[in-house]
């Protein structure tokens, strides 16, 4: 074989090889940047309390619309007692209390921030899951998994969470839609708001028909819904609650 034509080949091997390289590259490229947490969400939370942003709150609301006694809470979904709350106490105050007919219970963001750093994430999710009418769903699947997704078990909630918006049975691109845009980012804001205007300071909050609560156990729960009943005129309308 002459020089001439060994080189032309060693020319070509030096071209693929190079050619290989940049692809492998890209590729590794490509695995690394699905690998990564999608940018954080922001939300624009007030200092103080505002009746403005709090009258565009929106909660997330469950059980009958003519119940004489509504249960309203103010929780961040990475708060620990929030989580402890949600899978040991609220399971019972819904099964007696809300499936009965007693009471119509609201759900309002109050994420705390400073203290959790993948709450908003959580926030955005259960929201954009209202998109589908699976709210419920969801906020019981982040509180019943709240050791998988929170700031000390990852800096990617989002790729955790995505499996329980699967298993509830979201549309995931219209999900994945919502959560890209921040699509609730100020209902979200409004919540919170609405949260100081109420004195809310850490969570979880309750109120009973306007009243706060100083403990969150059943049996207090429960106490306070009796007394609040049993205030209440004959005949006395139900209070409007704030839709889905």
């Amino acid at each position: 074989m002459s020089a001439k034509v060994r080189s032309k080949q060693s020319g070509n091997s030096g071209f693929i090889i190079a050619l290989v390289a940049i692809v492998a590259a890209g590729g590794g490229f490509i695995v690394w940047k699905t690998q990564q947490p999608p940018p954080a969400m922001a939300l624009v939370l007030p200092t103080m309390a505002d009746s403005v942003i709090a009258k565009q709150a929106r909660g997330y609301t469950i059980g009958s619309p003519t119940a004489t006694v509504e249960i309203i809470e103010f929780a961040d979904y990475e708060c620990p007692a929030c989580g402890n709350y949600a899978t040991i106490t609220e399971p019972d105050v819904r099964k007696n209390l809300v499936d009965a007919g007693i009471v119509r219970y609201t759900f309002y963001d109050f994420p705390l921030l400073n203290a959790h750093q993948n709450t908003v994430v959580a926030s955005m999710a259960a929201s954009c899951a209202s998109d589908q009418d699976k709210f419920w769903p969801m906020h019981d699947a982040l509180f019943t998994n709240q050791f998988e997704w929170s700031g000390v078990s990852t800096k990617n909630p989002r790729g955790v969470i995505t499996s329980y918006a699967r298993q509830v049975g979201l549309d995931l691109s219209t999900w994945n839609a919502c959560m890209d845009a921040n699509a609730h980012a100020k209902r979200i804001e409004a919540n919170y708001a609405l949260g100081l205007t109420m004195q809310v300071g850490s969570t979880p909050t309750f109120f009973v028909n306007g009243k706060k609560l100083d403990r969150h156990d059943y049996d207090s729960i429960k106490l306070a819904v009796d007394s609040a009943r049993a205030a209440m005129p004959a005949g006395t309308p139900a209070p409007v609650a704030p839709t889905n």
